[in-house]
């Protein structure tokens, strides 16, 4: 059952007084329970798209629809992890990722036992009391995390979520967050422009054009989780989606050395 369905997906920015399109009739979908990723370059409009998705920005032209749904300025919609950690720089790490209970009045101290366990599993005991600036970036985008699973949505937006960690810990968070989403069944969208996560993590692969985005690709992943990334298929589908990349990778190259 689609869950999520994106049709026509256009949009522009004015920058110096010129119109810089970002997104050029995006189309995709993901099913109820999926976890897909965008793959695609470095600044062909990932988060904007996320943005739209969300409900936080109107797309030029095209429209989202959620559960059959037209979304409008639906925000609460979704468990939105954006780039940026944005915590809360007078909270302390427990009362961030707290602020899912307090929006939607639930028990505070019914959520809290979930969020200590949360911030256990990734890594964080003890920082409980610290604040955000006392933290390393790797530490801040695991709060981030803890508090958008602890929104309790049904679909999660996650972009780039493991961007600011070393290799180990990404690893560590990949297997994480696969076992919440095995646990909670819920729908995942990840943005990613790591090809060997986005095989790692996904059901289904959207790989992207350079800027302005369209979809250049629908790939699936029908291989067993966990998986190896030394498997002879993983090892395979990793080339191809290094070759649907490369051609975009290089105009995004090109296009800043004009």
């Amino acid at each position: 059952m689609t869950t999520l369905e994106a049709k026509d997906i256009t949009h522009t920015f004015i920058q110096d007084r010129t119109r810089l399109q970002v997104l050029d009739n995006l189309n995709f979908s993901v099913d109820k329970g999926e976890f897909v990723a965008l793959l695609g370059p470095s600044g062909c409009g990932k988060s904007t798209l996320f943005n739209i998705i969300s409900g936080l920005l109107k797309p030029l032209s095209g429209d989202v629809y959620l559960n059959g749904d037209r979304i409008q300025n639906n925000v609460s919609s979704f468990g939105y992890m954006q780039q940026k950690d944005l915590l809360l720089q007078w909270r302390t790490v427990l009362k961030n990722v707290l602020i899912g209970a307090e929006i939607q009045g639930e028990s505070i101290d019914e959520t809290k036992d979930e969020a200590l366990d949360l911030l256990a599993q990734l890594g964080l005991q003890g920082f409980e009391k610290s604040y955000p600036m006392q933290l390393s970036g790797g530490m801040r985008q695991r709060v981030a995390l803890v508090r958008t699973l602890l929104f309790k949505k049904d679909f999660l937006l996650l972009d780039e979520p493991f961007g600011a960690l070393d290799a180990m810990t990404r690893t560590v968070m990949q297997s994480i967050l696969l076992d919440i989403w095995n646990k909670n069944k819920q729908t995942v969208l990840l943005i990613t422009h790591d090809i060997e996560e986005a095989i790692i993590l996904a059901d289904k692969i959207y790989v992207l054009t350079a800027r302005p985005a369209s979809i250049k690709a629908e790939v699936d992943v029908p291989l067993p989780r966990p998986r190896d990334t030394t498997v002879r298929d993983l090892i395979d589908l990793k080339s191809r989606l290094f070759e649907l990349l490369k051609v975009e990778m290089q105009q995004v190259f090109d296009t800043n050395h004009q």
